[in-house]
């Protein structure tokens, strides 16, 4: 019996969807029913997500200049390479999370008629905004990740080429 060769499937697209529709739902629902209970919303959680955001999309810009070996470069380690992989699926589902719940956060500030929730909406569409960010530097660091195919591979594939 042979073992399974191991294998990592880009994050799927319908994943992040109902991980950031599921936030959505729930943050409508916690705000809708606790929002005065809830502390003032700062810019923090927008400026971490932007500057892991900045981190991931330099990572992303280095690693594809490593992988496709341009001049001025040295080579990317494979263990490097996975793990940046790992760390692009994990943000890209925690982008979308934080994306869903700012987004249904920003909306409900929106149609209330609160004075404080006036105060909190530009929060809000800030950490929104990041997540967003924060969630297409992920995709794109799982993207620059991926190895070229060289010229046994295109050999083997019919297809590639």
């Amino acid at each position: 019996m042979t073992e399974p060769e191991p294998s990592l499937r880009p994050t799927s697209p319908a994943t992040l969807f109902v991980a950031g529709l599921a936030a959505a739902a729930l943050t409508w629902v916690f705000v809708g029913r606790f929002y005065g209970e809830l502390p003032k919303l700062t810019w923090l959680s927008a400026l971490t997500m932007g500057l892991l955001a900045l981190a991931e999309l330099y990572a992303a810009w280095n690693t594809r200049a490593r992988l496709a070996r341009r001049p001025g470069t040295e080579p990317v380690e494979p263990l490097t390479v996975a793990r940046l992989v790992v760390l692009a699926k994990a943000s890209s589902v925690v982008g979308a999370i934080f994306a869903g719940g700012y987004g249904a956060l920003a909306l409900w500030l929106w149609m209330s008629r609160l004075d404080a929730a006036d105060r909190d909406l530009p929060g809000a569409v800030l950490a929104l905004s990041a997540s967003a960010l924060l969630l297409a530097a992920a995709l794109w660091l799982e993207h620059a990740c991926r190895i070229p195919p060289g010229p046994e591979d295109i050999d083997k594939d019919p297809s590639a080429g």
